[in-house]
C-alpha cells in the first residue's frame, strides 16, 4: 500500500496516522555563584571584554539559560582572597582569580599563573592547551576536589612602580614591595620585604609609604588604581610576569554534575575570554602609557641590563631551590621548563627576529 492509500484508509477507519516521535525538552537549569579576587568595577578582572562577568554572560547565552552564574566581586560575598576555600567547601561553585594566590596551600599552583623569565602569552597557552599543562593542573587540583581553566591573560606586565629610581640590584635591598607569586621569592632573595596585597589595597599602601614599590598589571589597569599619584618611576621588562593567567576555579563536584554539552560550553567560553581579555589589554595599554608619560609626569623606562641579568641569575637559583622542596612543584617545574626550552627554540627564529626589526 502506498502512502496516499494508507492515509486514506486510516482516515476512513478513524485511525490516526503515525506521528513523529515525541522528544522531551525538559532540562535541568543550573544556578551557580562565582566570587572574584578583584574589586567591583575592575576592568579586565571583573568587567569588560573577556572579563569574568563577560564569561558569565557568554555561558548563559551559549547555554540558552540552562546555566546561570551570579558574579560577586571581592567584598560583595567574601573577602578578596578567600575564593579558594569558598569553592573547595562548595559554598560557591566558581572563583575568578590567580592561582599564585594559593601558594600557601598548593606551592606548585604558582606555575599556572606565571613564572619569572618564563613563557609569554603564546607560549603559556601552548603549554596549557597542547603541552600537558592542563593535565598537570588537573592532577594537582583533583585531590582537593577542584578543577581549573584558564579564563584570561594580561600578556606581559610592567615591572612596577617605584618611589625612587632603580639603578643597581642594591637598590632593591630593604624595599617594601607588593609583589605576588614566584617573583616575590626572587625579590626576597635580594633583600626585598615582600607584601601580598589585593589590588584595591595597593594605592593606599603606596601613597602612605606602607610600601615603597608595587606591581599590578599594566598601564591601563595601573592608571585606574591611581598608582601614578603615589610613585613616578615606572619600569618594564616583564621579567617577573611575561604573561599572567586568570584562573577559573571550579568545584569538582559541581563540574561533574554538568552534562557534557554544558561542560563544553563552560570550557569554550573560558577559552574565548582568554583570547578576548588579552587582545583588550593589547588594544588599550599603549594609549594609557602615553597618557601617563605625557600628562601625569610618569618616568617610564627599562630596567638596566645588569639588573635584569642579576635577576635572571637569582631567579634560576630560587626556582631550583623552590621546586626541590615539594615533589609536586618539582614535577610541574620540570615539565614547564622542558616545554619552555622547546618553545624558545621556535621563538628564537620567529618572534625574536621579528621584534628586533626596525620600527
Amino acid at each position: 500500500m502506498d502512502r496516499r492509500k494508507f492515509l486514506a484508509a486510516s482516515a476512513t477507519l478513524g485511525v490516526a496516522p503515525l506521528a513523529a516521535p515525541s522528544i522531551a525538552h525538559a532540562q535541568t537549569t543550573f544556578n551557580w555563584k562565582m566570587t572574584n579576587a578583584y574589586g567591583p568595577g575592575s576592568p579586565f578582572y571583573v568587567e569588560g571584554p573577556g572579563s569574568p562577568t563577560d564569561f558569565c554572560k557568554k555561558v548563559e547565552a551559549m547555554s540558552d539559560g540552562r546555566i546561570k552564574i551570579q558574579h560577586f566581586a571581592a567584598g560583595e560575598l567574601i573577602p578578596a582572597l578567600e575564593g579558594f576555600d569558598a569553592v573547595r567547601s562548595g559554598a560557591v561553585e566558581m572563583n575568578a582569580g590567580n592561582a599564585y594566590f594559593w601558594a600557601g596551600k598548593i606551592p606548585a599552583a604558582q606555575y599556572f599563573t606565571t613564572v619569572p623569565f618564563g613563557l609569554n602569552f603564546q607560549g603559556m597557552n601552548a603549554w596549557l592547551y597542547h603541552g600537558g599543562g592542563m593535565e598537570l593542573w588537573d592532577e594537582l587540583y583533583a585531590p582537593l576536589g577542584l578543577k581549573a581553566l584558564p579564563m584570561g591573560n594580561t600578556g606581559v606586565q610592567m615591572t612596577g612602580w617605584f618611589r625612587k629610581p632603580i639603578e643597581s640590584v642594591a637598590d632593591f635591598k630593604d624595599l617594601k614591595m607588593r609583589i605576588p607569586g614566584l617573583a616575590g621569592k626572587v625579590y626576597a632573595a635580594l633583600g626585598v620585604d615582600v607584601k601580598l596585597l589585593p589590588g584595591g589595597e595597593i594605592f593606599p599602601a603606596l601613597e602612605r609609604g606602607v610600601i615603597d614599590a608595587a606591581e599590578f598589571v599594566g598601564p591601563y589597569q595601573d592608571r585606574r588604581l591611581g598608582l601614578q599619584n603615589a610613585a613616578k618611576y615606572y619600569y618594564t621588562t616583564g621579567w617577573h610576569e611575561p604573561s599572567n593567567v586568570t584562573e577559573l576555579l571550579i568545584n569538582e563536584a559541581a563540574w561533574s554534575s554538568l552534562p557534557a554539552d554544558l561542560q563544553s560550553i563552560v570550557s569554550t567560553a573560558a577559552m574565548a575570554c582568554n583570547l578576548e581579555s588579552h587582545t583588550w589589554c593589547e588594544a588599550n595599554n599603549a594609549a594609557a602609557l602615553r597618557d601617563l608619560v605625557e600628562n601625569e609626569g610618569v618616568i617610564a623606562q627599562v630596567l638596566p641590563e645588569d639588573v635584569v641579568a642579576e635577576l635572571k641569575t637569582v631567579t634560576d637559583t630560587v626556582l631550583a631551590e623552590f621546586a626541590a622542596q615539594d615533589p609536586a612543584a618539582q614535577k610541574v617545574h620540570d615539565a614547564f621548563m622542558a616545554f619552555k626550552a622547546e618553545h624558545h627554540e621556535w621563538a628564537a627564529i620567529s618572534e625574536k627576529p621579528y621584534h628586533n626589526l626596525p620600527g
